[in-house]
C-alpha cells in the first residue's frame, strides 16, 4: 500500500491537512491523510508513520498515514478503508460488476454490486476511535455520514440491498458502536437504517507501518 515509510514524532497539528513531525533530528511538515480530529491519537510524543508522497513536485514530501496509541497501531489514511472495502467486495461477489462513487438519490454512495439480479449499494466508513476496546464512529458530528445512512435506508425501501460497511483501521477491538455521545443524530439513523433492513457490518484491519488489510468481523452493538 506504501512504497516507502519513515518514523516520527508529532509535534503539532496547525490545522487538518498538515502536521509538524520531528524525524530523526529535523523537523518536518507534512500531509495528513484524513481531515478528522483525531485528537485522542495525534497527542505531542507520539510515534507516527509517514509514507512518502508519490510525486515528487508535491510541497510535502510525506503523507501522515499512521500513529501508535500505545503499542497498537492505528491507520488514519482516509482512503485506506475503501481499498480495503474495495478488496473485500471483490471476494465476497466475485464476477460482479462493481463501480465506485455512485450516485443514489441526493446522495454519492460509495459503491454498487451488480450481482445478477442483486443490487447492493454500500457506503464505507473509516474508524480510528477506540476507548476501552470499543471501536466508535464517528469523531465528529456527520451531517454527510447522516444522509448517507438515509440514502441506504431509501435503497432498501425502493427494493435494493444496501450495507454500511465500517471498517476499524487497528485491531484488536471487542465491538462496534455508534458514537452517540459525539452525534446522537448519527446513531439514530444507523438504528433506524438497521431496522429498515440496511445490513450493518464492521470489520477490524491488520495494521503494518506499510500496510493495512481486512482482519475478521466484529460484533455490531446498537
Amino acid at each position: 500500500m506504501y512504497d516507502q515509510v519513515i518514523s516520527g514524532r508529532f509535534i503539532s497539528r496547525p490545522n487538518r491537512f498538515v502536521a509538524h513531525v520531528t524525524v530523526g533530528e529535523s523537523e518536518i511538515i507534512c500531509h495528513v491523510k484524513n481531515t478528522g480530529r483525531c485528537r485522542e491519537l495525534l497527542k505531542p510524543g507520539a510515534r507516527v508513520i509517514l509514507a512518502k508522497a508519490a510525486r515528487e513536485t508535491r510541497k510535502t514530501a510525506y503523507d501522515l498515514v499512521a500513529v501508535y496509541k500505545g503499542d497498537m497501531l492505528v491507520n488514519i489514511d482516509s482512503q485506506a478503508p475503501n481499498a480495503v472495502a474495495r478488496d473485500y467486495l471483490y471476494a465476497r461477489f466475485p464476477g460482479a460488476r462493481i463501480r465506485r462513487e455512485v450516485a443514489f438519490g441526493h446522495s454519492r454512495l460509495d459503491f454498487h454490486v451488480q450481482d445478477g439480479e442483486r443490487s447492493l449499494y454500500v457506503e464505507v466508513k473509516g474508524c480510528t476511535l477506540e476507548t476501552d476496546g470499543l471501536a466508535l464512529f464517528p469523531d465528529a458530528p456527520t451531517l454527510r455520514g447522516v444522509r448517507h445512512l438515509e440514502a441506504l435506508e431509501d435503497a432498501v425501501l425502493k427494493g435494493h440491498r444496501a450495507m454500511v460497511l465500517f471498517i476499524i483501521q487497528m485491531r484488536p477491538v471487542s465491538a462496534f458502536s455508534p458514537h452517540d455521545t459525539m452525534h446522537p443524530a448519527f446513531g439514530h439513523a444507523l438504528r433506524r437504517a438497521a431496522g429498515a433492513g440496511v445490513e450493518v457490518m464492521a470489520y477490524d484491519c491488520l495494521v503494518r507501518e506499510n500496510a493495512m488489510r481486512l482482519g475478521g468481523k466484529v460484533p455490531v452493538v446498537l
